[in-house]
């Protein structure tokens, strides 16, 4: 039987999931020293071997989804705009964030009755978002750096995730209102869970406490 399996999403989270390894008293020495290695063993206190998958954030998901993957460190930025069939559980604690609407300083984005346009590399947020207001507004999704759109005239204001919100400010954009926090979640397809149901639940506990005591 093959080791359990982990997608990591690359950068930012990657290396916060080494850090929590590392703490975990995991051997991350292959991790650490990755070159341009995609599947890399990490072995815990007790011998056992598990192989960190790196990956982009929304193929994290699919390979969770598809069962390739028996977890997943992603975002919640990302299960929310993709979803998936899998568990979601815990919340790691780190790669915070938040969801925000913003719209041009001089601006006052509820006011009027002309049907709004917004920009946003999460379409299925913004949708959701603003479905829950019984709203309807016109979305158009960016790829790249989304505060251009509203400087450009493309849009009246922007669904994105802000951290400390200093690009905003200086871009001339505002928080009207924050939509949801964000942070790094673990994540397990639900028949691997069944399948492998003592390893992955020893993994999880242990995960759970060293995420705890790092939040302390």
């Amino acid at each position: 039987m093959r080791p359990i399996r982990i997608a990591v999403t690359k950068g930012r989270l990657e290396k916060n999931t080494l850090e929590l390894f590392d703490r975990m008293g995991f051997d991350t020495t292959e991790l650490s020293d990755k070159g341009r290695k995609l599947i890399l063993p990490v072995y815990s206190p007790e011998g056992s071997v598990f192989e960190v998958v790196l990956a982009k954030a929304a193929d994290v998901i699919t390979y969770v989804n598809h069962g390739v993957c028996d977890l997943g460190v992603v975002g919640k930025d990302t299960i929310a705009e993709y979803g998936g069939d899998f568990y979601e559980v815990v919340d790691l604690g780190f790669g915070k964030c938040r969801f925000a609407l913003a719209a041009p300083n001089d601006t006052d984005f509820f006011n009027g009755y002309a049907t709004k346009t917004v920009a946003s590399k999460y379409p299925n947020v913004a949708r959701s978002y603003f479905e829950s207001k019984g709203m309807d507004v016109r979305i158009i999704k960016i790829e790249g750096t989304v505060e251009l759109a509203p400087l450009l005239g493309l849009s009246d204001a922007i669904v994105d995730l802000v951290e400390t919100g200093r690009t905003l400010k200086e871009n001339g954009l505002k928080v009207v209102e924050d939509i949801m926090p964000v942070s790094a979640r673990l994540i397990v397809n639900i028949a691997c869970m069944k399948l492998r149901k003592l390893e992955i639940e020893g993994f999880i506990k242990k995960v759970e406490e060293y995420t705890s005591v790092s939040a302390n």
